[in-house]
This record gives C-alpha cells, sequence and structure tokens, in this order.
C-alpha cells in the first residue's frame, strides 16, 4: 500500500470500468458545492449547442490542414465580469485566436475555501485578489458566462495534480480544450504527490472526456510540454508528452495537442516539433489508437526574461520564428512584462500582436539547415531510448512502466521538486546552445549517444578554456536573463 492508499497493482493502464468511475464520481461532485450544478446529459447538450466558432477541436483542425499557426495568451483573474473583460481585450485587440482561462492558485490545490475568500476580498478591494480564475468556485453557471461571452474557444490552463473536479466543472461549462495530465501537472509542480495517485486522478480527467466523444463531443486535451520550464532536453518532454498522450487515448480522448517548451537554439527546436508531431502519431498507432488527431504547441521562452521590454520583445520573437519554421498549430504567447510578474491586458496583446506579426511575415519560409535532420535523429533516438525502457519495465502494463522508471531514473525531469523524481540527470547547453545531457543519471541512452552528448558538452568546455562542471549548468539557467543563451563565463 502507497502513502496514498493505493495498491499498485490497482492502478493499471486499462479503461476505467463504468462503475468504478461512477461510484468516483459521485465523491469528486460532493467536493464543493457547485458540483451539484454538473447535469452530465444536460452538459451533453450544453456542449452539442455551441457554435462551431467556439469548438477547440474544429479551430486546431482547420489550422493543421491550412497549415496555420494560431496564437493563445496566458490570463486570469478572480471576477467573471473583470475575466471577460480581459479576455475580449484579449481576443480584439491582441488578435488572439484561442483564449485561455488560467486557474488561480488554491483552485490547483483543491483550496476552494481560500479562493472563495480571494472572490469576496476581490470584490472588497476592486482588484483581482488572486492569480487567476477560480472555476470551481464560479461553477458551471459562472463558466458558462464566460464562454457565452467571447467568440473564439477557451481552453483551461492550470497545474492541478488532482484536477477531476474542476474538470467536470469546466466541460460542462463549455470549455472545449483542457490541459494537463498526471506526470506533468504532478512532478514539475508537487513534492509529495505520488504519480499513483496523480496518473489515478487523470484517468478519471480523461475518462470524463471520453463520454463526452462518445456522446459526440470532441473535448481537446493538452499534456503540458515545458514541464519545469529549465533545461529540459526535448527527449524527456517528448518521452512525457507522449506517455499521457497514450494515458489519455486509452480512455478514449481522441483529440490530443502535445507540446514542448523553447530552449532558445532554433535548429533544435523546430528539429524537435517536428520530431514530437511524427514520434507520438507512431506511439499512438504502435498502441492501437489510429483514431486520434494530433496537434502541436510551442511554449514560447519559459525561463528567466530580461526586464526591458525592448529586449523581452526579441524573446517574444525569436520564439515566434521558431513557432513559424517548425509550422506548429498553435504558440503560447508571452508578454514583454514577463519579468515584472503578472502582465497588463496591453503588455499581453502586445505580445499576442509581435508574435502574430513574425509568424505572417515567415508562413511561406522553411529551415533547411544541413544539421535539422541529424537533430532530428538524435532526439527521436534519445525518445526512442526511454520510451523502449519505460514500455519494458512495464511488463504489459505503462502505468507500472512510468512509476517503475521514475523510480529508477530512467525518466528524469530536471529541477523539479518531487520527491518521486530521481533528480540524477543534469542538462547544459553545447557551444551552439542546444541543450544536451551533462550528466545522464540513469537515462537508458546508448553508448553512442551518452558519447555523443559528452563531445558536445566538451567542445564547449574546450571554447570557452574550461573543465566542463556543474557551473555551466548554473551559467545557462540565467542566460537569457542577462542577454545570452549560452551561459559563458566572464
Amino acid at each position: 500500500m502507497s502513502e496514498t492508499g493505493f495498491n499498485l497493482p490497482e492502478i493499471n493502464f486499462g479503461k476505467l470500468p463504468e462503475a468504478v468511475f461512477m461510484e468516483e464520481r459521485a465523491e469528486v461532485l460532493r467536493q464543493w458545492p457547485t458540483g451539484s450544478e454538473v447535469n452530465l446529459e444536460e452538459a451533453f447538450q450544453y456542449q452539442q449547442a455551441l457554435p462551431d466558432n467556439k469548438i477547440f477541436t474544429k479551430k486546431l483542425h482547420q489550422a493543421k490542414v491550412e497549415s496555420q499557426t494560431l496564437v493563445q495568451p496566458r490570463a486570469g483573474v478572480a471576477l467573471i465580469e473583470e475575466h471577460i473583460k480581459l479576455l475580449t481585450y484579449l481576443q480584439d485587440e491582441g488578435g488572439a485566436d484561442l483564449l485561455p482561462t488560467t486557474i488561480d492558485s488554491y483552485t490547483r490545490q483543491n483550496r476552494y475555501r481560500d479562493a472563495q475568500n480571494g472572490i469576496s476580498e476581490s470584490i472588497r478591494t476592486s482588484r483581482s485578489m488572486l492569480n487567476g480564475f477560480p472555476a470551481v468556485n464560479h461553477g458551471v453557471h459562472g463558466c458558462r458566462t464566460v464562454v457565452e461571452a467571447l467568440d473564439i474557444p477557451l481552453q483551461v490552463r492550470h497545474g492541478t495534480p488532482d484536477a477531476r473536479l474542476l474538470t467536470e466543472i469546466a466541460y460542462a461549462g463549455g470549455f472545449t480544450s483542457y490541459e494537463g495530465g498526471g506526470i506533468s501537472y504532478n512532478i514539475p509542480y508537487a513534492k509529495n504527490v505520488s504519480l499513483e495517485k496523480t496518473i489515478r486522478d487523470w484517468q478519471y480527467v480523461d475518462r470524463l472526456t471520453g463520454l463526452y466523444e462518445e456522446a459526440g463531443i470532441s473535448i481537446n486535451r493538452e499534456p503540458y510540454g515545458p514541464l519545469t520550464g529549465t533545461l529540459v532536453p526535448p527527449c524527456i518532454s517528448h518521452a512525457v508528452a507522449i506517455l499521457e498522450s497514450l494515458l489519455a487515448a486509452e480512455q478514449g480522448v481522441r483529440n490530443l495537442t502535445v507540446g514542448y517548451g523553447q530552449c532558445g537554439n532554433l535548429v533544435q527546436d523546430v528539429a524537435a516539433m517536428k520530431t514530437l508531431l511524427t514520434l507520438t502519431e507512431e506511439y499512438l498507432a504502435q498502441f492501437g489508437y489510429t483514431n486520434v488527431e494530433v496537434t502541436t504547441v510551442l511554449h514560447q521562452w519559459m525561463g528567466g526574461f530580461p526586464q526591458d521590454e525592448s529586449k523581452a520583445f526579441a524573446v517574444i520573437a525569436w520564439g515566434s520564428v521558431v513557432a513559424a519554421l517548425a509550422h506548429v498549430t498553435k504558440v503560447i504567447v508571452k508578454s514583454p512584462q514577463e519579468a515584472i510578474g503578472v502582465p497588463t491586458k496591453e503588455a499581453n496583446a502586445e505580445g499576442l500582436r509581435c508574435t502574430k506579426q513574425m509568424i505572417t511575415m515567415l508562413h511561406d519560409q522553411t529551415l533547411n539547415d544541413k544539421g535539422l535532420k541529424e537533430e532530428c535523429e538524435i532526439i527521436e533516438a534519445e525518445t526512442r531510448c526511454i520510451l523502449g525502457e519505460v514500455i519494458r519495465a512495464g511488463d504489459g502494463d505503462l502505468v507500472r512502466g512510468i512509476v517503475r522508471s521514475f523510480q529508477a531514473g530512467i525518466l528524469d525531469i530536471p529541477f523539479a521538486p518531487s520527491k518521486f523524481n530521481a533528480g540524477k540527470m543534469l542538462p547544459a547547453r553545447d557551444n551552439e546552445g542546444c541543450i544536451r545531457i551533462f550528466h545522464p543519471g540513469n537515462l537508458p541512452f546508448t553508448p553512442e549517444l551518452l558519447r555523443f552528448n559528452k563531445q558536445k558538452i566538451e567542445e564547449r568546455a574546450a571554447y570557452e578554456n574550461r573543465e566542463p562542471s556543474f557551473q555551466m549548468v548554473i551559467d545557462d539557467i540565467y542566460a537569457i536573463s542577462k542577454g545570452r543563451l549560452v551561459g559563458r563565463p566572464r
């Protein structure tokens, strides 16, 4: 028995039985009074009546067919009317193609009473006292008020290890896309929550999504690609995105958007986006899920930003170049006030317009760099090494393989707070700014891949006239905020 109360053999890869799901669902809806607003059949009817312009999957499908890149911001405040004003501004003045609803930190930790206090304080002070939208507290009808006020599709973005009640209310409330997963919303976010617990909770989320799919309502699901957002090698984020895609597909999800956080080297980032799509489709097919539509999302730079807004615009533009040249389906946009904190709606809109302009200018261009093919091959080989070992570790059950792989360090996310993450692998940049493996920990790479990464780090060390050391890693973490990609010694 784990500390979460689950026996590992009871957490398996298979689709949740209906009786088990429905029994659990009754408990979930009792977690907060607004759960009583959720009626599944009525929610199906509401979603079915939504016009096409408000449905995420339709917008994504059209963009993929037409090779267009859509832009989407991050945004969320405490009160319904203020949230509508913010999103309307980003829609009308920023030109957003897709809209978010970023959830507040209390809701992410299932602290709904604290969220309610935040709503009351926001009303009293006439300013948002929460760092996002408390969807559970506002309930189904509050969410529908938001959805009905906007002209384009909305997605819930959060960071919640246990998102079951939030999902119920968001789907019944008319949101047509939902971010997160049992790995990506645990290991980078939580310290003491076990993978058995979060994978099981997210199986509930995905099974609920599957029920909507079976009712003819396709809701988009998006594993969180950037993870910790700090020097994450593409093979690590790819492996997690693909595993979460498989977990979702098993529960009936049929529309997935896999993501990746911009790392900074143009060739590596474009190669990462291209391989993420092909590898995800390949592994879905290998497991028998041939009826899943896969799209891609690039997250603009997730690390430290320059405080100077002019310099911050350069970082935003660079991410926009990657999105355009990789022909991603959508890009999550940052603001020029990223270093300061929560941006104004005007700054948020400026980031959107900057991104759209760059994407428009580069729409007909492609990247044919001679290193692109090699970088694709490296990322594919590293990702296959990890996934192959995860599958083998499961002895026929993917969930067991994931849990065992984190225990063994086969899956290892850099700089994650979770005590269930080995934390032995260390990344660093090579001399051209690509993220390589500085210390492999227990990553199951072939000798050839280990030599490749070691050689790349040594080439940089020789150029900088210093020994390969942990100081390289530290220098790289702070480099962008100081105006450089590679953390060179002064």
